[in-house]
């Protein structure tokens, strides 16, 4: 998957775009890391315990001039995206928007 100006998880009907008040520090003061080729990713679980090695997971990347990202829900071990929106699991769908609604409020990202 590659970067992209706006992104959204699958079979999510809004769309998010980096915010311009989106810095570095912004970026690590939220839990994101830095990987080794300078991006920024965060990997948080959807479950309700975050030490669970199973459940899915948001994944978020934001490349290295903060200009792009690219985000998916994926599965336990990250390999497959996965679409928490079929199957209308309510709980992690709602725990999504709050993660994203956050995020929005620290002024990380906006809805398109």
């Amino acid at each position: 998957m590659a970067f992209q100006e706006t992104a959204t998880v699958l079979g999510a009907s809004t769309t998010y775009k980096l915010a311009s008040t989106a810095k570095r520090y912004t970026l690590r003061d939220n839990g994101f890391t830095e990987t080794s080729s300078g991006n920024f990713q965060l990997i948080r679980p959807l479950e309700a315990t975050p030490q669970s090695k199973e459940g899915f997971k948001l994944k978020i990347t934001v490349d290295k001039n903060i200009q792009k990202l690219k985000m998916s829900v994926t599965t336990a071990n990250g390999l497959k995206a996965v679409n928490i929106f079929k199957n209308k699991n309510e709980l992690l769908q709602e725990q999504f928007y709050f993660l994203m609604d956050s995020f929005i409020e620290r002024g990380l990202f906006e809805k398109v």
